[in-house]
């Protein structure tokens, strides 16, 4: 299963235009991490995700909706390159949940004070 994990995270590192020391980097922290490797290896076999494992009260399904906001604001200012790419937004999503487990605060910290695209009421 290892090795068919791996070739998946390839082809989402190449789908997400992510170069091969990337790869490298997202590989070694994931198989360093047990939970985030069982949540990656659920995905991969369900194309569900499983959001067992949280990271001070965050899952990866989390990360992801507030990286949207983000890829949102993105698009907003003309840059779309995350427009079609879920296989992107996926990738990064795992990829901060593995940051974030080395360094909870400062992800919280983005996530609860850092929005993309603002709107009337967004805090409400």
């Amino acid at each position: 299963m290892e090795q068919k994990a791996y070739e998946w995270a390839q082809a989402l590192c190449y789908y997400a235009g992510e170069d091969e020391e990337f790869l490298r980097n997202f590989w070694r922290m994931l198989i360093r991490s047990p939970e985030i490797y069982k949540e990656f290896l659920h995905y991969l076999e369900h194309q569900q995700f499983l959001c067992e494992y949280k990271v001070s009260g965050y899952s990866v399904v989390d990360i992801m909706v507030w990286q949207m906001d983000h890829f949102k604001a993105q698009m907003d200012r003309g840059k779309d390159d995350m427009k079609n790419n879920g296989d992107k937004m996926l990738l990064m999503a795992f990829d901060t949940l593995l940051r974030m487990e080395q360094n909870p605060d400062y992800y919280v910290n983005l996530i609860q004070t850092e929005t993309g695209t603002d709107y009337p009421g967004k805090y409400n």
